[in-house]
């Protein structure tokens, strides 16, 4: 559940304000685009990264996005301060407003911006997985953008906790694992960690891939790009999930495969990750401030 206060284009507001119009066609359309921030410390982890993500997926759904990092990240912060979440999820959202016949009269911005904090989800210790084929379309335009329109997500993750799952492995059209509905998946092969490419399986860029891939290292373990198929992930050493929220959570099944349960590669890079986050929220220049 959302905490009490919201972020609403760059204000203060109760979660129970009715501050929304039918005329918004993003709300109508899943027009829009958002990131899922870790709160740590009163300090937005990987700020820039969520950004620049939020920034491209922008661009690429022609959604206005006026927003310096500098100005976003103050006005999130606010809302931290707000809801003294220190320690948190945050969701941040740009709607768009205009176009299409349906459009309004009521919205006077051509986007508006939501944000919302809650507390942190106990995710457990491992998770098991079912599998969803042709779920993303690696080929598409759109592919690997963090839009509003999330629906078929939350039905494969509806369906896979009816089921006694936590989550699935979505397939693209060739069959190749792309990645969960709201995470990144890793494979470890020896010295080796394996998760797949960008430009062809249609995943989504993670900000927690991204670190793995770039700024997380750790002697005799190389984290590369590959294809990766269901009969890789059974043959890999080991398997483990990334996101914000998860950081890194090993897979203790998936529905109908075998697995090796090796996990010397995730325990090693988690234990790195956690040293990296440290640094980052001891160095921060900006942060919600607490109540003296």
């Amino acid at each position: 559940m959302i905490h009490s206060k919201i972020l609403h284009n760059h204000e203060i507001k109760s979660s129970s304000d009715l501050i929304l119009s039918p005329g918004q066609v993003g709300l109508l359309n899943g027009w829009g685009v958002f990131s899922t921030i870790k709160v740590v410390d009163g300090v937005l982890f990987a700020f820039a990264r969520h950004w620049a993500r939020m920034r491209h997926d922008a661009d690429v759904m022609r959604v206005l996005f006026p927003w310096s990092a500098a100005e976003l990240e103050e006005s999130l912060l606010r809302l931290v301060e707000a809801n003294e979440a220190w320690n948190s999820t945050l969701r941040v959202t740009v709607c768009r407003n205009k176009g299409t016949m349906w459009a309004g009269p009521a919205p006077a911005t051509a986007v508006d911006l939501f944000a919302f904090t809650a507390d942190r989800n106990d995710w457990g210790q491992a998770v098991k997985l079912g599998v969803v084929p042709h779920a993303r379309y690696a080929a598409s335009r759109f592919a690997g953008t963090k839009v509003m329109s999330w629906a078929a997500n939350l039905v494969w993750y509806e369906e896979a906790h009816a089921a006694g799952l936590d989550e699935v492995i979505l397939l693209n059209e060739r069959g190749e694992v792309s990645e969960l509905t709201s995470a990144n998946i890793f494979a470890g092969f020896g010295n080796q960690v394996r998760t797949p490419p960008l430009k062809s399986s249609g995943c989504l860029p993670g900000v927690t891939r991204q670190l793995l891939l770039e700024q997380i290292h750790v002697e005799g373990i190389e984290v590369v790009e590959a294809v990766l198929t269901l009969d890789d992930l059974a043959a890999a050493d080991g398997l483990f999930i990334s996101s914000s929220t998860r950081d890194l959570l090993p897979v203790g099944s998936i529905e109908g495969l075998p697995l090796q349960h090796g996990d010397q590669q995730r325990v090693r890079l988690l234990s790195a990750y956690r040293t990296y986050e440290a640094a980052y929220v001891s160095s921060a220049v900006r942060r919600a401030k607490r109540p003296a």
